[in-house]
């Protein structure tokens, strides 16, 4: 007979990525927001032209067919790691998130890079996100910044459920881009310590932002993922997504979808129905 405290944590996690999105292989385009005050990039300029841009993005998305939205602050770089992230950028992430959310018809994730743990879960309460991709859940490593970061599992697992927040997924990076494991951290392992502390998802990506990784990596991480489910989190473009998405159960995809495929550009909405058609084996 299964414990009751058991039965409880077991019941916090989703079964499969349909009861976020309402389909079995969800595309979950990135809103890559302008740098937020305080980071090198910031002119000066008002929390209103972030949002402007960062609503036209979302709108191209949705209405390429994305089926969900994960908002960045991705042009905060370098960036900062884990608890060090500034809170001048995490109120305005916060503010841009939920204009988003209050605009768009679908869930909404959140990302703080590099690892905004509990900072990272505030901001995902305060704009009503549905999920958080935790880009350091478990493990250790140094991020390309040279910053050296772990995994924040248990304070944001606790953190969580103080806040009343368990409603709020957690899609957790395995073998993250942009960062080197800690000597001995293969994937195998990982993978098991994320799944084990209590990852909703796995996410599995390149060496890079706009990086692929092999395929053979997906196999591997799809087979030890085991019943988690499993994203592509980088790397995607219309021309290799049909063979991830055979083995993967989402993606979430950036770089690929923006003008001329650059990623400082706005998304382009042709390049969004082009993705979304081959992600969906249509033509």
């Amino acid at each position: 007979m299964t414990p009751l405290w058991k039965a409880h944590l077991d019941s916090l996690h989703i079964e499969d990525l349909g009861a976020i999105f309402g389909t079995p292989k969800p595309i979950i385009g990135m809103v890559h927001c302008w740098p937020l005050p305080g980071a090198p990039g910031y002119t000066g300029y008002s929390i209103d032209t972030i949002i402007e841009h960062a609503l036209r993005d979302a709108h191209a998305l949705i209405e390429g067919g994305c089926d969900g939205l994960i908002v960045e602050n991705m042009w905060d770089i370098p960036f900062r790691a884990g608890p060090h992230v500034q809170p001048e950028s995490i109120a305005a992430h916060a503010v841009v998130a939920r204009a988003i959310k209050e605009a768009s018809a679908v869930p909404i994730g959140i990302n703080l890079v590099h690892n905004g743990g509990v900072a990272l879960l505030g901001i995902a309460l305060a704009a009503g996100a549905s999920f958080i991709r935790v880009c350091m859940f478990t493990g250790a490593g140094v991020w390309d910044a040279g910053s050296w970061d772990e995994g924040c599992a248990a304070d944001l697992m606790r953190r969580r459920k103080e806040l009343h927040a368990e409603s709020i997924k957690i899609f957790a990076d395995v073998d993250k881009k942009h960062s080197v494991r800690f000597p001995g951290i293969d994937m195998a392992t990982h993978i098991e310590w994320t799944r084990f502390f209590g990852a909703d998802a796995l996410i599995i990506s390149g060496r890079m932002t706009g990086d692929a990784p092999d395929l053979e990596k997906v196999q591997q991480a799809r087979t030890l993922a085991q019943n988690c489910p499993l994203l592509l989190g980088s790397g995607t473009d219309e021309r290799n997504i049909a063979a991830f998405m055979e083995i993967a159960d989402g993606v979430i995809v950036g770089s690929s979808i923006k003008e001329h495929g650059e990623i400082a550009n706005p998304v382009d909405i042709e390049r969004v129905c082009r993705f979304v058609r081959a992600a969906r084996g249509s033509t």
